[in-house]
């Protein structure tokens, strides 16, 4: 396999499971940063449900009583007290108005209601102007803050649909529900009274009653799909006494058009005003549980908040690693290709170098001889060969060994590439015989390069691993031709200069025999000599 195949292959198993893992952790992040905005938004309607219960219930009713109290008698407490409950009522609005989460997360219905409250509210305040003008000393301004209070209640009715936890929309439908009870036991109880006040002559408001009736039931209603909570169980345990049922018949009584006696009639306002307490003490406990709630969802909120930090931490983390994971594997798989193409070279150059010497053996000699004589064929009239070898090599390996052998073969394998010139040829030919391709060279020119290294052979003191300093000699045997592109018979020129070597030897070695120079062949016998099969050094 290929390494740029192998390449793509270790990135593709290092990124493959990471995209799926980011998809993933990306589905999960978008999971839980709905799951968190589900709850920031419950948090915030479960601040809006606790005030809005809490306006509806005492703010807006603590307002009306302390403005009749004044309008029936003008003082100074009363004045102060009327002012009070309109503060508090004003704070209130402002806290609950502060709370709405924003409008993009309003439906059409809700932001309807609140825009129907905010009319309410701004006919509380005209009223306000009214009382203190002293135009209703003969009038109740009653029914303004009783139409506001419908609209509180309306806007804690609107909030339900939005709410996504089901503990929150249980309480909010259980405070519905208490909300709408108190109301319609209120509109029964204050309608009774004036009725049963005014004597004989009174004319019975049945619409008046018969809302109140329904109001009643509603809140009802919305309370028994919750009949197992405490706060549901206590209402219904209070309504089931024998004085709330008494009440309740005597209330039946008055819309049927009879008037209890005096005795019925008190035991019907005491039990109406304990049932409303009752009632309004229930609001407030079911408006605090809301809000015990949403500071519960505040804190799942921010334990979610915690998990997505820590899920986008860990997803950065993760890709950190995956990068440089990646990054070190391109690193490793560079280095394999680098290590690769060097471990080659070296195969390369083992297959033509010789390991001893660092010198051409005879397969590198080939090759770099082709190259060097066709190049040669161009620009060089001659071509001249050399061969070398130790004089008395096989005593040195019988006396020293062979490790002091290979270091004089090393060290004069040295001493020739030093000496000889840098475009010459060298080659180890065999055992202690070396062989050395001269371009553009006379035997003459060669001989004078031969005995150059000669010389500095023989004058060379080669350390060996034994420590001891030896000196060898080196006998040379030079031939050489004419260089042209007929003539091919390099087997032939290597011959005549093995057979100056062998000269050599027989004249007293250490010394440098040149052959004759051999004049160029007639075209004639170029093509005769050409047919002989021989050395070419191309191939």
């Amino acid at each position: 396999m290929k390494f740029e195949t192998i390449k793509k292959v270790i990135l593709a198993a290092i990124m493959l499971p990471f995209v799926f893992m980011v998809i993933e952790g990306v589905i999960l992040l978008r999971s839980s940063l709905k799951e968190y905005r589900d709850l920031e938004k419950d948090r915030q309607f479960a601040d809006v449900l606790a005030r809005a219960g809490s306006i509806a219930a005492i703010e807006i009713l603590a307002e009306i009583g302390a403005t009749r109290r004044y309008i029936a008698q003008p003082s100074g407490p009363a004045a102060a007290e009327m002012q009070r409950s309109r503060a508090m009522l004003d704070h209130e609005r402002r806290a609950f108005y502060a709370s709405l989460p924003s409008r993009d997360v309003l439906d059409k219905g809700l932001v309807d209601e609140l825009s129907a409250l905010n009319l309410a509210y701004s006919r509380i305040v005209a009223a306000r102007s009214a009382v203190d003008q002293g135009r209703y000393i003969n009038s109740d301004p009653g029914y303004i803050y009783w139409y506001a209070a419908q609209k509180q209640l309306a806007v804690v009715d609107a909030l339900s649909p939005l709410i996504s936890d089901p503990v929150l929309l249980q309480k909010s439908n259980q405070l519905m529900g208490i909300l709408l009870t108190y109301y319609g036991e209120r509109l029964i109880t204050v309608v009774g009274t004036r009725y049963l006040d005014h004597g004989f002559v009174a004319r019975f408001p049945v619409e008046l009653f018969v809302q109140g009736k329904v109001m009643l039931g509603d809140g009802m209603d919305h309370m028994v799909f919750h009949s197992s909570d405490s706060t549901v169980r206590d209402i219904t345990a209070y309504l089931g006494r024998s004085n709330q049922v008494k009440a309740n018949a005597i209330t039946d009584s008055i819309l049927a058009g009879s008037r209890p006696t005096r005795e019925a009639r008190d035991i019907w306002a005491v039990a109406q005003n304990e049932r409303m307490a009752f009632l309004q003490h229930k609001i407030v406990e079911a408006a605090n549980n809301i809000h015990e709630t949403g500071e519960s969802l505040s804190a799942r909120a921010h334990v979610h908040l915690t998990l997505i930090l820590a899920l986008c931490a860990g997803l950065l983390i993760l890709a950190t690693l995956v990068m440089l994971l990646a990054a070190r594997g391109l690193r490793l798989i560079d280095r394999l290709t680098r290590d690769r193409e060097t471990l080659v070279g070296e195969l390369r150059n083992a297959a033509q170098t010789d390991l001893l010497t660092g010198l051409y053996n005879r397969r590198g000699f080939e090759v770099a001889a082709s190259a060097l004589l066709t190049q040669a064929e161009h620009g060089s009239r001659w071509i001249s060969v050399v061969l070398f070898d130790l004089d008395h090599f096989k005593k040195i390996n019988d006396v020293h060994g062979h490790d002091a052998g290979d270091a004089v073969l090393r060290h004069v394998a040295r001493v020739a590439r030093e000496n000889f010139r840098s475009f010459d040829l060298l080659v180890r030919h065999g055992g202690e015989e070396f062989l050395v391709l001269l371009p553009d060279s006379t035997p003459n020119d060669a001989a004078v390069i031969a005995q150059r290294v000669r010389l500095a052979i023989e004058m060379a003191e080669i350390p060996l691993p034994s420590g001891e300093l030896i000196k060898v000699t080196a006998s040379f045997g030079c031939a050489g031709r004419a260089n042209n592109a007929a003539n091919r018979n390099f087997e032939d020129l290597v011959k005549r200069a093995d057979l100056a070597l062998y000269a050599a030897k027989a004249s007293g070695r250490n010394c440098v025999i040149s052959e004759p120079v051999v004049p160029a062949l007639p075209q004639e016998e170029r093509r005769k000599a050409g047919s002989v099969g021989g050395f070419d050094s191309r191939i």
